[in-house]
């Protein structure tokens, strides 16, 4: 792989991390922390919606994720041709 293409190839590497990043970031600190009063004027199942992100939602979240990586990242290296 040359230079330009190897360039190329982490850009988009890192935009996608950085991308899941800021998802992650807004459902863990924000749907957990922050708008926790805004979210508890929602019921799930008889538990406010902010109560129910800090226990479970997230890590539903998290979990799609990493599914989501995986996928992307593949794209990625099939794109340029650097597959396992």
């Amino acid at each position: 792989m040359d230079a330009q293409k190897a360039q190329a190839y982490w850009k988009e590497n890192i935009t996608t991390i950085m991308q899941l990043l800021a998802v992650w970031f807004v459902v863990s600190y924000g749907c957990g922390i922050l708008f926790v009063d805004l979210l508890d004027t929602i019921q799930i199942a008889g538990f406010k919606l902010g109560f129910w992100f800090a226990q479970q939602g997230s890590m539903y979240v998290f979990m799609i994720l990493i599914f989501i990586y995986a996928k992307r990242m593949n794209a990625i290296d099939e794109k340029y041709d650097v597959t396992e």
